[in-house]
């Protein structure tokens, strides 16, 4: 079994580390279109060898993509130009609607499994790669009646073989779902952490009271614009949906506190703590 990971950043270059761990490929390919990031991935042993995009695409049996949303809309459907009818692709994006448009009625459509792990840390680049970071994770397998059989098994055996739960999905339930439970949270990690730093320029020790939980939160702040940036821009519909009710509950809240009608504030709290039947 040979795998093609075409990005090896933090997403890809996890991927890779996993499978090679596991054992479930003899033979992990990298590509990338930063040589100092394939050479990192070489390194850090994420990758046995780095090798150009043609090249691994003749070479591999599996070929996973792990590039930026935005790269996937060119990358997806030269890649399905290329295969043979043994081989198999799979995508890692966050974003899908937009992305099985694109490759709509291609003749290789049947070799692609649209996947989304649900994993990731704010931290980017292959020296960020973790072993574990799928271990106990959600992948979403997105319209996968699409898929050939063997194509659907083989991607659905790579994520069991690193610890993941799999679960199916629609392309556009995918996305207003994910604008859900993980876009609006970025969008408030950006959000806040520039509340405080704005904040910060009059009161220049705010960050000596920057506990565990002001970092559990702001930590998302920390993530890369060049991955985000290109979701927004995807998911651009369903995440205005979403933040326009974040915006409303916000409100709710600063109107609670102008009132000082703190009986009813005790009440939403209450109900937001409902959470925790859908979050340990």
């Amino acid at each position: 079994m040979k795998v093609c990971i075409v990005g090896v950043g933090l997403i890809g270059g996890s991927l890779g580390l996993a499978l090679k761990s596991n054992g479930f490929a003899d033979q992990i390919i990298g590509v990338d279109s930063s040589s100092r990031h394939l050479e990192t991935a070489r390194q850090l042993g994420l990758i046995d060898i780095g090798m150009s995009e043609d090249e691994a695409i003749k070479t591999a049996d599996l070929i996973v993509l792990a590039a930026p949303v935005d790269a996937l809309l060119n990358l997806l459907p030269t890649v399905l130009d290329r295969i043979s009818h043994h081989q198999t692709v799979v995508d890692l994006g966050s974003t899908k609607e937009l992305l099985i448009q694109q490759i709509d009625g291609h003749a290789n459509r049947d070799r692609y499994v649209a996947a989304h792990p649900m994993a990731g840390t704010e931290y980017s680049g292959p020296s960020a790669a973790k072993e574990d970071l799928y271990q106990d994770k959600i992948c979403v397998l997105v319209d996968t009646h699409q898929s050939a059989k063997d194509a659907l098994d083989l991607a659905k055996q790579m994520f069991s073989s690193i610890g993941m739960k799999l679960t199916e999905m629609g392309s556009s339930e995918h996305d207003l779902h994910c604008a859900y439970v993980s876009h609006i949270s970025h969008i408030a990690g950006f959000g806040l952490a520039l509340t405080v730093l704005e904040k910060e320029k009059n009161e220049a020790r705010i960050f000596e009271l920057a506990s565990s939980g002001f970092s559990s939160t702001a930590r998302l702040a920390k993530s890369s614009a060049s991955t985000w940036i290109p979701i927004f821009r995807q998911n651009r519909d369903h995440v205005l949906d979403v933040l326009d009710e974040h915006i409303e509950q916000l409100s709710r809240f600063r109107s609670l506190l102008i009132k000082k009608d703190f009986d009813t504030f005790y009440k939403k709290i209450e109900a937001a703590n409902e959470i925790k039947r859908i979050i340990d």
